[in-house]
């Protein structure tokens, strides 16, 4: 294995630290779960992310997700160098917003009116703001692990009750403002039930991640889901699946589209931004129309349905729907599944590996993953140490255990290749 230098990274993030919090802008980029310091990175294409150090990694992060068909594709390229000869932002009403709003709604099966905001927080955020006005209800119902951006009513931690109103887990959220919010275990239908006996015409939405990847890759039980529609139904409570991570990456309509599943409104982002900063929410029009200036609910955004982010948006969804490659992906992550898999078991690991399409997560966990509390039973030193071990082998993997890795239509049978031999390595090394 040849030696990786990263002082250049070292000197970079040396000086970050002294101008931004933790030297970061997001702390998922922090290491923080696998110690040590970030890599800083300088350029991609196809399947590789480069180092400022020049060393290169098969990517398996694909900017948490968005590039699906690949770092520096060129039809994303070209769109955005057109769009931006044009300007880089109006402010005002563009043809090219309609496009995407177009490919949207015709590509997901419950969004009929969709509204374009900046980032899969926003989105989630303004998501709730309209189902509370739409049903005039204040509670709140989402899953302990599942994240839905830095919105303050949802930075809240789950109780040991069978639904327990939350208290706030990050400083600067106060009680009032998660007050309202009500935490659940993910897969779990009589809480979810009791929820809803307890707190009868109070609920106002369920908001979920429909595949979980923000605790790993938790894969929802078919029972879950029915429950959660029938609930929402009988009980007037208008149901929001978060498909900012799924959406046009388990499937081209997401995953309601996988399971068949049609929620009320839903939330969408990186993909469907195409790796700028954009995301989406819609649903039922007769719940869009709740949204200013049809309806009264406040939202708005200088630069929502910014040209150039949708210029990116709809090249990239225009090639996702001419040229779909769900499965080719779907069998070379089968194979990087099953090879992953075969790694731990020949280094006589507990282990379990959890997959829906294109994200996956290896868990130190002898599994199933099915909630929070399963997954906060993992080997996280372990996967700490394996991190390390595949990113000295050229192998980018997310920084921690509870975040799921993505495949984009770029990555061949070379990559998977070498990333199957890099993980045998490092965990025989590992337990040795």
């Amino acid at each position: 294995m040849a030696t990786i230098t990263r002082e250049r990274s070292h000197e970079i993030f040396t000086r970050a630290c002294q101008l931004m919090p933790g030297g970061v802008n997001s702390p998922a980029r922090a290491f923080g779960a696998v110690g040590g310091e970030p890599i800083i990175m300088q350029s991609a294409s196809g399947p590789y992310i480069t180092d400022v150090d020049g060393n290169q990694y098969v990517d398996y992060i694909g900017s948490w997700g968005p590039m699906i068909l690949g770092h520096s594709n060129l039809a994303v390229v070209e769109a955005v160098q057109k769009a931006t000869e044009k300007g880089t932002s109006f402010g005002a009403p563009t043809a090219a917003e309609n496009r995407l709003a177009e490919l949207v709604i015709e590509a997901v099966p419950s969004i009929e009116k969709v509204r374009l905001v900046n980032s899969g927080t926003e989105a989630t955020m303004s998501a709730i703001r309209v189902a509370r006005g739409y049903t005039g209800r204040d509670l709140v119902i989402k899953f302990a692990g599942n994240y839905h951006g830095h919105v303050d009513s949802l930075l809240v931690s789950a109780g040991s009750a069978a639904a327990t109103l939350a208290v706030p887990n990050s400083p600067g959220v106060t009680e009032g403002t998660s007050k309202d919010t009500i935490v659940l275990p993910y897969n779990d239908v009589d809480k979810l039930t009791a929820a809803f006996a307890e707190y009868a015409g109070k609920i106002a939405c369920v908001i979920l991640e429909p595949v979980v990847g923000n605790m790993g890759c938790v894969i929802p039980h078919k029972q879950f889901l029915t429950a959660l529609r029938d609930l929402t139904t009988e009980h007037g409570s208008v149901l929001i699946f978060d498909e900012v991570m799924t959406g046009f990456r388990v499937a081209y309509g997401g995953a309601q589209s996988l399971y068949g599943v049609t929620p009320d409104m839903t939330t969408l982002g990186k993909i469907v931004g195409g790796g700028l900063p954009l995301g989406a929410y819609g649903g039922r029009a007769e719940i869009m129309d709740q949204v200013l200036p049809a309806g009264k609910v406040f939202q708005a955004g200088t630069l929502s349905g910014n040209p150039i982010a949708t210029a990116a948006g709809t090249a990239t969804l225009e090639q996702l729907k001419s040229d779909p490659p769900y499965d080719r992906l779907e069998k070379t992550c089968s194979r990087l599944a099953e090879g992953l898999s075969a790694a731990a078991k020949a280094a006589g690991l507990e282990h379990c590996v959890q997959r829906v399409g294109s994200m996956m997560t290896l868990f130190f966990h002898p599994g199933p993953v099915n909630s929070w509390d399963d997954a906060a039973k993992c080997d996280t030193t372990m996967f700490g140490k394996f991190f390390w071990g595949m990113m000295d082998r050229g192998i980018y993997l997310p920084c921690s255990q509870y975040e799921a890795l993505f495949v984009s239509a770029q990555h061949g049978d070379d990559e998977i290749t070498k990333t199957i031999a890099s993980a045998h390595e490092v965990l025989a090394q590992i337990v040795a």
